[in-house]
């Protein structure tokens, strides 16, 4: 076994499976971001509380396999632990 390489998935995501993945991955960040921000303690005279989640867990309904194409072409982070993120801009 030749450790240098490693081998290419038969099937690798199309584009379009791609597109759909990071749009439910964005949705998913801004819901969780909007739960954070809306929860009580934030008092009722301040302007509120900015959300400091910058990870989430992806959504289930896609494979490992196209969060890990994400972060190879540079459109998410892995954030350790089975968190992601948007990688922020250089």
């Amino acid at each position: 076994m030749s450790e240098t390489e490693p081998t290419p998935s038969p099937e690798s995501p199309s584009a379009e499976e791609l597109r759909r993945a990071m749009k439910a991955f964005k949705k998913r960040l801004k819901l969780t971001r909007l739960d954070d921000e809306s929860s009580l303690g934030g008092g009722a005279m301040s302007s509120g509380k900015s959300s400091s989640i910058v990870a989430i867990t992806p959504p289930h309904q896609y494979p490992k396999a196209i969060w890990d194409e994400l972060v190879a072409r540079g459109r998410l982070k892995y954030a350790g632990q089975g968190l992601y993120q948007i990688p922020d801009p250089q």
